[in-house]
């Protein structure tokens, strides 16, 4: 805010949850600006679904993410699909939603000492609601390509076990899921080396994102 003498008045930095909140939504956008093949990007559109659609997506999910430390994993995915329903009519972040609530939840926490073992520790947290809850997202969403399971099958009754051990189910043929039961191992092995290594080399954080995703 400028004061009548030009100067700056500083307020307060905004609270860690609207930090990690606003960290989640760019990385939605981030995601959709950077060039990807079969991806939906800023110049290729689906059918169904352009750019646009994931921009609207990415302002949704903030109030959801806003309320990360005092609300399940579950219920965050939840209302983040409930809000984006709102904007938008086919399924443009469910993925996202999946992977960046654990690492929301642990981006407010101080221990254990590295932030993939804090991580760890909110994936062995998660709860039969949060299973629950993120049954009811993956239903609202409507992703395609779900295929069909023995046990735990999305399209038929919730099972009554932790949202991990859900997850060990699908893991073998979800990336996503994989992702729950190895406390993120594509995300800190593979992604982010890439990512930093790129960001090093002096590449634009857009360019750093597709080289990622590339790998």
């Amino acid at each position: 805010m400028c004061l009548e003498d030009g100067s700056l008045l500083c307020s307060a930095p905004p609270a860690a949850e609207t930090q990690v909140a606003w960290a989640c939504q760019l990385a939605c956008q981030l995601e959709v600006a950077a060039d990807k093949p079969g991806n939906v990007t800023y110049h290729k559109p689906f059918a169904d679904v352009a750019a646009e659609q994931f921009l609207a997506s990415s302002i949704a999910i903030g109030p959801a993410f806003r309320r990360i430390a005092d609300r399940g994993v579950g219920a965050v995915i939840l209302q983040a699909v409930e809000d984006t329903r709102y904007l938008v009519d086919s399924n443009t972040n469910l993925g996202m939603l999946l992977l960046l609530a654990p690492l929301a939840r642990a981006a407010l926490r101080t221990r254990p000492r590295t932030f993939r073992d804090r991580v760890g520790a909110v994936l062995e947290e998660l709860t039969v609601a949060d299973t629950a809850d993120v049954y009811r997202a993956i239903r609202l969403a409507m992703p395609g390509g779900l295929g069909g399971a023995h046990r735990y099958d999305v399209c038929g009754e919730t099972p009554a076990v932790p949202l991990q051990e859900a997850m060990k189910e699908a893991a073998p043929r979800d990336s996503v899921a994989g992702e729950y039961v190895t406390s993120f191992a594509t995300t800190f092995s593979i992604g982010l080396p890439v990512l930093r290594r790129a960001l090093s080399h002096g590449h634009r954080l857009r360019d750093a994102v597709t080289q990622s995703y590339l790998v």
